[in-house]
């Protein structure tokens, strides 16, 4: 698996559901957030971001995370991340675009 490929698409998918957001759409991570393909939460202690796979059920209601805090932080860390287990999960909730790999999954 290529990372950079991985990264570089991920970057690209999360731009453009900033873009979404902008005109009035559901931006596509929110959308696999909502089908249970990812769960994105805050920490416990609201320094960053947990990011699961699947639809995890927590014992007390979580708050969504707003998609302006989501992209502000999973931009920094998609960019700086060697985890290829975190870009690929990314990389999974746009596996509707074009431009996704097979062997990304």
């Amino acid at each position: 698996m290529n990372t950079e490929e991985v990264r570089k698409f991920v970057l690209e998918r999360l731009d453009e559901d900033e873009v979404r957001l902008a005109e009035g759409k559901l931006p596509l991570l929110d959308e696999a957030e909502g089908r249970g393909r990812l769960r994105i939460i805050a920490s416990d202690d609201g320094s960053g971001l947990l990011l699961l796979p699947g639809p995890i059920q927590a014992a007390e209601e979580r708050v969504p995370v707003p998609f302006p805090e989501k992209y502000a932080l999973l931009r920094t860390e998609v960019e700086q991340t060697r985890d290829e287990a975190l870009l690929r999960l990314l990389a999974a909730a746009y596996d509707t675009h074009h431009g996704w790999q097979e062997e990304w999954r």
